[in-house]
């Protein structure tokens, strides 16, 4: 099944249902950077590497910027969050790459503006999108914990597991608890919104709160 088509959706209406002001979790975004980020992203090979290229984030956060600027009432809003919701042009490279760049893109953006006000009830997800969360979490966590020092073991809420970081340098392991979902969010670094449990050593979990951590 291709999913992010309806994470698109989800996003659309989460940013629609929270309106140009609202606070998210990312850090000095209002929905509407949230929102101007996601479009220029799909529109702007500039900011598209941006997200990438340290040289060129500061130009890529001033399109973001100015972008949200011009959205900060609520019918250009609606307009921008249209563009959201309609995707890509088809020369863009993102429309292309389908649920390998957007799923993770899309489903943590959605948790962004859910919970950037405070907790909020976990959605309930289709079962077979959970395993597509999970596929995708193991395949980009490496990246965010490549600085760890210690091991990391995923555990989700039915028992699977999976050792995504080996420990080094004679740690132990931090075996990390929690739903797919929120697994994800804090492989993410929203850890601070995410209800995951660590276990483990008080030093090696020490070692791994301090580069990812959690409420």
């Amino acid at each position: 099944m291709t999913w992010h088509p309806i994470l698109r959706a989800q996003l659309a209406d989460a940013l629609l249902a929270a309106g140009p002001d609202a606070p998210t979790l990312c850090e000095g975004w209002r929905s509407r950077h949230l929102a101007a980020h996601v479009v220029l992203r799909e529109s702007s090979l500039t900011v598209g590497a941006g997200i990438a290229v340290p040289a060129l984030a500061a130009r890529s956060d001033a399109a973001i910027d100015d972008l949200a600027r011009s959205a900060a009432g609520d019918g250009p809003f609606r307009d921008l969050v249209a563009r959201v919701a309609d995707g890509p042009p088809r020369w863009h490279p993102t429309s292309w790459a389908g649920d390998a760049a957007n799923v993770v893109e899309f489903f943590v953006h959605t948790e962004d503006v859910r919970r950037g006000d405070g907790p909020v009830p976990p959605r309930e997800l289709d079962p077979a999108l959970v395993d597509e969360l999970w596929r995708r979490l193991l395949q980009t966590a490496r990246l965010p914990l490549r600085r760890a020092g210690v091991g990391v073991v995923l555990v989700r809420e039915d028992g699977q597991r999976r050792r995504v970081r080996g420990p080094g340098g004679g740690r132990g392991t931090v075996v990390v608890r929690g739903a797919v979902a929120e697994l994800l969010m804090w492989v993410h670094g929203r850890g601070a919104a995410a209800d995951v449990d660590l276990e483990g050593d008080p030093s090696d979990v020490a070692a791994l709160r301090s580069l990812l951590p959690v409420a």
